[in-house]
């Protein structure tokens, strides 16, 4: 059966980051198939063949061993040799790869809930793009007679894995070559570990480079953090922690650990999309990608040579990157709202190379914010003050039909007098529409709301920006409450 149609029948289909879905859609049968295509797709490309190494990984939810199980016998029953590289950050899972020129499978839902989960793939290169996720959809694929019960449960015992810690310390390593030991020295950091892949990875590196670190939060069930959409609850505990540890940053990230967090010295979680820019500007890039949703304090700030809009999601973002290089672009970043940032060119300082790592990263971000702080002579707080005044608030709906978001802005985009009548009362004049991703809607007042589906789990979120930060959070709940009254 074609694997299209086996994403039509179960629900769990390609999004912006690999395939999702509810664990109980997410059977050992399907995972098993979904590894197959994958595979299959990838010796059609001529990148691997039976023998090779396939790196598995995963995340920290409950159902993410009995995932990587299923991938694993769909490796070792198509001939290869599956490696379980344990439960640890995807960028990490992907450095390996890239290192090893082996593909990979990492298991996470990322930050959506534990009753959901998700696989991600990547090539001998790098991510899966989106022309590589239409190849997967196309393969056809046969599961044997016999080895998954009804309800899809692998009858048979996992295959015998390779285990390796070999992921985690190239991981670590990386960071401590480049940047070197004692360049974080004496700085006062505090690492919110919750249930995040990488919680102790982020203490291991931060400590290595000299921070002080101090632990928080570990939690032994999984935590759903959303860096786009952060907890009160973490909002609360992280202005605690600054006050009570005397921290001069909190970090953290999601629950995959490839989309950071960082709090400044008052325990305030810093926007994603501005860390995007700092960390930039800190690297010297000349050219910078982001999605369409992120802070247009990237053009304004005259930083940087080129820059560059996309759709959401690191596909988009990859691909872009990829055109820069090829077009000459010295150093290649790139950047989402939720934090995630990629490096597009090999980066050569005082004799050492980080070597490039186009995938969602975090510990690159805890890093370089910290160090253009420490260089900068600056309070984190501070750092916010080198860019220009424009602000962004992101939020979400849960629950919220993902059909129903698709509908109602298919109607808008077609519709300018819809738009206007449903949020000109509230927003003024419109300026402008932009329906790259989602609807973008620019007022002539300068201010922005775009609003967008999530396009692998049931939820609405909207994104706004404004020249105060205040000001870009009420507005976003404006238009929450406006699109709450499509339900």
């Amino acid at each position: 059966m074609r694997i299209a149609e086996q994403m039509e029948r179960s629900g769990v289909r390609f999004g912006t980051s690999g395939a999702r879905g509810l664990v109980r859609q997410m059977t050992d049968r399907l995972c098993y198939a979904y590894t197959l295509g994958f595979l299959q797709y990838m010796e059609g490309r001529g990148e691997i063949r039976p023998g090779d190494a396939v790196a598995l990984g995963g995340d920290l939810r409950p159902s993410t061993d009995r995932i990587v199980a299923a991938a694993a016998r769909a490796a070792s029953d198509r001939g290869y040799r599956p490696i379980d590289c344990g439960r640890l950050p995807t960028p990490a899972l992907a450095l390996f790869g890239l290192q090893r020129g082996a593909v990979t499978v990492m298991v996470t839902g990322s930050h959506i809930p534990a009753d959901r989960n998700g696989i991600k793939y990547t090539r001998t290169d790098g991510e899966i793009l989106k022309e590589d996720e239409a190849g997967i959809r196309a393969q056809d694929v046969s599961v044997p007679d016999g080895l998954f019960a009804a309800d899809g449960a692998l009858r048979a015992a996992p295959p015998a894995c390779e285990r390796s810690d070999e992921a985690r310390a190239l991981y670590a390593q990386r960071y401590l070559d480049f940047f070197g030991a004692g360049c974080l020295a004496g700085q006062r950091v505090g690492v919110y570990l919750h249930s995040a892949a990488g919680r102790d990875l982020f203490v291991e590196i931060l400590s290595g480079l000299g921070a002080e670190v101090t632990a928080l939060g570990r939690s032994q069930d999984f935590v759903a953090v959303d860096t786009e959409a952060i907890r009160p609850a973490d909002v609360e505990s992280a202005r605690a922690w600054a006050a009570e540890h005397g921290l001069e940053a909190i970090v953290s990230s999601d629950g995959d650990s490839d989309r950071p967090m960082v709090a400044d010295e008052r325990g305030i979680w810093m926007r994603g999309d501005v860390c995007g820019i700092l960390c930039a500007a800190q690297l010297g890039a000349d050219a910078v990608v982001a999605p369409v949703s992120c802070n247009t304090a990237l053009e304004r700030c005259g930083l940087f040579a080129h820059t560059a809009r996309t759709r959401i999601g690191s596909p988009w973002v990859i691909e872009k990157m990829r055109e820069l290089a090829r077009a000459g672009a010295a150093c290649v970043v790139g950047y989402e709202a939720n934090g995630g940032f990629l490096l597009g060119s090999d980066v050569e300082r005082d004799g050492r190379r980080l070597a490039a790592l186009p995938t969602r990263d975090a510990v690159l971000v805890h890093v370089l914010v910290l160090l253009r702080a420490r260089e900068r002579g600056l309070a984190l707080s501070r750092l916010r003050d080198e860019l220009p005044a424009r602000f962004t608030y992101s939020d979400r709906l849960v629950d919220f039909p993902q059909q129903l978001g698709f509908a109602k802005l298919d109607e808008l985009h077609r519709d300018r007098a819809a738009v206007e009548a449903l949020f000109g009362g509230a927003f003024g004049p419109l300026a402008s529409l932009d329906s790259t991703d989602g609807l973008r809607i620019t007022f002539a007042g300068d201010e922005v709301i775009h609003l967008r589906p999530s396009g692998n789990a049931p939820e609405f979120r909207c994104y706004t920006e404004a020249d105060s930060e205040a000001r870009a959070m009420q507005i976003n709940q404006m238009a929450m409450d406006i699109v709450r009254t499509w339900r």
